[in-house]
This record gives C-alpha cells, sequence and structure tokens, in this order.
C-alpha cells in the first residue's frame, strides 16, 4: 500500500502525520496519556506535542483536566477539530494531485517483495 505523509511546515511550527494522529487518538479517547500509549509514547511526550501544538496555534487545540476524585481527561477544543479537518483535508488533496505520479513511480520499482520484508527469505 502506498500512502503520502506530509509535513506542514510553518515559520514557527509544524504539523505533520504524527500531531495529526495525536490529536485523533486525544479526540477519541479522551485523554492525552492514552493517546500517547496508543501510539507507543510517552505522556510526556504526548504532554510536549500538544503543549507545543496549544501555543503555535492561535486558540489553544487541546483542552485538558487535572486527573483526581472527579476524574480527568482531555478533549479536541472547536480549533483542534477544525485543525486535525484541515489537515486531513490537505492530505487528502495532495494524495488526489500526485497519484498519476506516483502510479509512474510505483511502475519504475522492482517487483518482488517490499524492503524490509523478509517473508520470502527464510
Amino acid at each position: 500500500m502506498t500512502e503520502l505523509k506530509l509535513r506542514i511546515l510553518f515559520d514557527d511550527a509544524m504539523l505533520g502525520p504524527g500531531k495529526a494522529a495525536l490529536l485523533g487518538h486525544i479526540r477519541d479517547t479522551g485523554s492525552i496519556s492514552a493517546a500517547g500509549r496508543q501510539m507507543g509514547m510517552s505522556y510526556k511526550r504526548a504532554w510536549m506535542l500538544v503543549e507545543e501544538m496549544n501555543t503555535a496555534f492561535r486558540d489553544p487545540l487541546v483542552s485538558s483536566a487535572r486527573g483526581g476524585a472527579g476524574g480527568g481527561g482531555a478533549h479536541l477544543t472547536p480549533a483542534g477539530e477544525r485543525v486535525l479537518a484541515l489537515y486531513g483535508d490537505v492530505v487528502a488533496t495532495a494524495l488526489a494531485a500526485a497519484r498519476p505520479k506516483i502510479t509512474l513511480l510505483e511502475a519504475m520499482l522492482k517487483p518482488g517483495p517490499s524492503p524490509g520484508d523478509m517473508s520470502g527469505e527464510r
């Protein structure tokens, strides 16, 4: 399967597949720590990325509450939902535009197992 990974570099910020995935996991789990676990990253790393995104955008993308007796959690703000949707649209648009060229590149690849696939080597 061929995929396109797109990183958008702004003057003082970056948004790419990792941060978008983190936002999606926060949306789905309601938790920064659970989102980080699903991605194989520490809570500290996930929290740092959330802070980075919240600082970079005019409005925060993630809102969180500390845990405790009443529970904690996190959710995407309306700005976070919008950023995640826009990023997905940008990637889909880029993939649609690049599909013919990607197909030509794929046709130029050697046939056989993909790099790193050791199933044919025993």
